[in-house]
């Protein structure tokens, strides 16, 4: 059961990052049929992510008063009827338009996936859980820019958003299927506006929690930049075709991947803050390494992206513990207090993606300053997580 439960939560976690990447490499093309600047057809990934961001405040609620399961079904098939429009979409307005509506529906399956995640396990496996669920989750980033590269010169752009339609038929009719309810109606919380609002308060004023979550999304921003700037990088800087973007993709992946699985191997013989700073040292490490080659060479492949794995192996050593810690400050609010942290974390990422990306991606020396500038970030956020607690 642990073992389907973690292929389904996995899968729920992928439809955002296959929203998110699969259609990278095709800008240009999107560009050259609606007569767009680049720049506007950026903002089909900018606008889906801010809403994907905006939208992860308010399921984790939503799945604490209503169940975990209705909700996530009911964006599933938001998120199948946005796919089809987006596959249909006449003009750049109405892809913008259905783009939004992608985003809205796309995340609630890995914003109630830590809740559910959070109802049946704690402690160490939780986290052994937490790491599986990613290592099978990275796959999706992996294969969507390969897959939508060929897509995209097999069948053109539109075929990208039908798969997506198809991944959407999926996991709905896998959740309809297998997935039980992991919140019975007891212990759900009543929807009364004026109690989520004093419930969401409380979280956005515990330092540690909003440090811990900030500690994250600005880690994960190195990861954000580099999707951000994919088709630029990949095009203009290491000057491959638009079927290469595995070159940018695999390693950032399969490090996420191994990261994930030493995690979940070692959960139960260190504590959470060992691990954690373990990753800070291994990311400063890649980091550094990242803008050393970039600083002497001109970027190109395999060196241009190795020190990527090693970032990505890094990260999900220390992303696990980290989560966890802190929604564990919220015990009985995991619903609301993943939907925070999934906000927080998905707004830096659009941050990043959409508005410093752009800034940045013109140069792979310039990235590379980005991904230690957020890392950065996130270690000053963790060193003042660890003062005393405000619960």
């Amino acid at each position: 059961m642990t073992k389907l439960l973690t292929w389904i939560l996995a899968g729920l976690a992928m439809v955002g990052p296959l929203a998110i990447d699969t259609y990278l490499p095709s800008f240009p093309a999107i560009v050259q049929d609606f007569n767009a600047s680049p720049l506007l057809v950026q903002q089909t990934l900018s606008f889906f992510l801010f809403t994907f961001a905006f939208m992860m405040l308010f399921y984790g609620t939503l799945s604490d008063s209503f169940g975990r399961r209705p909700v996530i079904l009911v964006s599933l098939v938001l998120y199948v009827i946005a796919s089809v429009g987006a596959a249909l979409a006449p003009s750049l307005g109405w892809l913008l338009a259905w783009r939004v509506l992608q985003g809205l529906s796309a995340g609630a399956g890995s914003v109630i996936g830590r809740a559910i995640v959070q109802d049946r396990y704690s402690g160490a496996a939780a986290q052994k859980i937490l790491s599986h669920i990613m290592m099978v989750f990275a796959l999706a980033p992996a294969i969507a820019p390969v897959l939508g590269g060929w897509l995209q010169v097999g069948l053109g752009w539109r075929w990208i958003f039908w798969f997506l339609t198809a991944f959407g038929v999926l996991m709905f009719v896998v959740v309809w299927r297998a997935l039980p309810e992991s919140l019975p109606k007891e212990q759900r919380q009543a929807f009364h506006l004026g109690d989520i609002a004093v419930n969401y308060w409380k979280v956005l004023c515990h330092r540690q929690f909003l440090l811990l979550s900030t500690a994250i999304g600005a880690a994960f921003g190195g990861f954000a930049l580099y999707i951000g700037s994919a088709a630029y990088f990949i095009i203009n800087i290491l000057h491959l075709p638009e079927t290469a973007f595995a070159w940018l993709f695999i390693p950032l992946i399969s490090g996420m991947v191994f990261g994930s699985a030493l995690s979940a191997k070692i959960a139960h013989r260190y504590s959470q803050r060992q691990m954690i700073w373990a990753g800070f040292i291994l990311m400063l490490v890649a980091a550094a390494a990242n803008i050393g080659y970039n600083y002497v060479f001109a970027a190109e492949v395999p060196w241009a992206v190795l020190p990527l794995f090693f970032y990505s192996f890094a990260l999900s050593i220390a992303m696990p513990p980290m989560t966890l810690m802190a929604l564990n400050h919220f015990p009985n609010n995991s619903g609301l207090a993943s939907s925070m942290q999934s906000f927080i974390q998905m707004l830096l990422f659009a941050l990043v993606s959409g508005l410093v990306a752009p800034l940045l991606f013109d140069s792979a020396l310039n990235l590379a300053y980005g991904v230690m500038a957020g890392l950065l970030v996130s270690l000053v956020c963790w060193v003042f997580a660890q003062g005393k607690s405000d619960a």
